[in-house]
């Protein structure tokens, strides 16, 4: 018996690691309850945000309690209200200064579409510039909505592994 169990090969093991895997659970637990938000309010988006961060609504419960006007010590972009074109680089380089991972909320119709503001001054779309995770409609949207979508980000960190993000840069350079 002894010889049947020192004669079996050990197959080799071509799925994801479990340290890795383990690591990446754990990395991402952190993540998932310390998303640090930098709130970029240029319009009555901002005060709805503001609302979401106060005692009545509390984001805090999310572990969002610490917004950083740092984008190297932000995790989560919320840009709330409308962009101008004058605003166009700085945002971009806001975004840019941020350290990976980092995921962006567009708050607000404005900053999803341009909102009634169909002029040549106004930026049509957030998305034009950086890439977008959660877009809240509605104008403003109500804190509430915010909420949900610091949750959706939350899912969607839990569910993040660097396999996956650079299966996708690959199938986005071919």
């Amino acid at each position: 018996m002894e010889n049947e169990n020192n004669n079996k090969k050990i197959e080799a093991y071509t799925g994801p690691g479990w340290v890795l895997t383990t690591l990446e659970m754990f990395m991402n637990w952190g993540r998932q309850r310390s998303p640090w938000p930098l709130p970029y309010g240029t319009a009555c988006c901002g005060i709805e945000m503001m609302a979401a961060l106060a005692a009545g609504y509390d984001m805090a419960r999310f572990g969002a309690e610490r917004p950083s006007f740092s984008p190297r010590q932000a995790d989560v972009l919320i840009e709330a209200g409308t962009i101008t074109k004058k605003m166009e680089p700085i945002l971009k380089r806001i975004y840019e200064q941020m350290a990976e991972p980092k995921w962006v909320i567009s708050m607000g119709a404005c900053a999803c579409s341009g909102g009634v503001f169909r002029t040549y001054s106004t930026v049509q779309g957030i998305d034009t510039i950086i890439p977008v995770d959660v877009y809240i409609p509605g104008c403003p949207p109500r804190p509430e909505a915010l909420l949900q979508a610091l949750i959706m980000i939350l899912n969607k960190i839990g569910k993040d592994h660097p396999y996956y993000r650079f299966k996708s840069e690959l199938e986005g350079n071919l």
